[in-house]
């Protein structure tokens, strides 16, 4: 009887307490190694988890982030979308213009509107095609009817001024951001 009397209270403190002795199942959900404190800060466990980093954080309205795809002498390279096909281009900040190579204007089948005299790294002056692009995307930045030069003997393309002149651009380690000037 006392035995009895036990298991009744045992069961009457488990509904009591909401306690519950039947092990729930739990499901491995995909995404990044985190743990949040009391006060919301998301700390990176990624490196306990043998899991990827947290992905940086979205960036603010009328920001527009491209991934580096890799530098060449220390320039970034990043993809950017022309007429709806992608091609790797060095965001080149001494460049006015933007410059693709005969490979993309193949590729994008433009034809040659006139020709820019153009003065390069050595000082020295040359005379390109020009042609235009319907549209130019850079991680949601854009460009409608943007004017290029196409060099015959170029192995990248350069993104030049007149596609990121109306933003401000901030060049990061891993990342190039495109800002809206917020009308300093």
């Amino acid at each position: 009887m006392v035995g009895q009397n036990w298991k009744k209270a045992a069961s009457g403190l488990v509904c009591l307490f909401g306690l519950s002795i039947i092990p729930t199942p739990v499901q491995a959900q995909d995404g990044p190694c985190f743990l949040v404190t009391s006060s919301g800060k998301r700390t990176n466990l990624g490196s306990l988890c043998g899991e990827l980093p947290m992905p940086e954080k979205p960036a603010k309205p009328g920001t527009y982030r491209v991934k580096i795809k890799r530098r060449l002498a220390s320039t970034p390279v990043i993809d950017v979308n022309m007429n709806g096909k992608n091609y790797e281009m060095i965001l080149d900040t001494g460049a006015s213009s933007t410059l693709i190579t005969q490979g993309m204007a193949q590729a994008m089948r433009l034809k040659p509107v006139g020709y820019r005299q153009v003065i390069i790294a050595d000082g020295s002056t040359v005379k390109f095609p020009v042609s235009a692009i319907k549209s130019v995307n850079v991680g949601g930045a854009t460009a409608q009817n943007l004017e290029v030069t196409i060099a015959q003997n170029a192995d990248v393309g350069l993104l030049g001024h007149d596609f990121f002149g109306g933003y401000d651009v901030k060049i990061k380690r891993t990342v190039v951001e495109f800002s809206v000037p917020s009308g300093e």
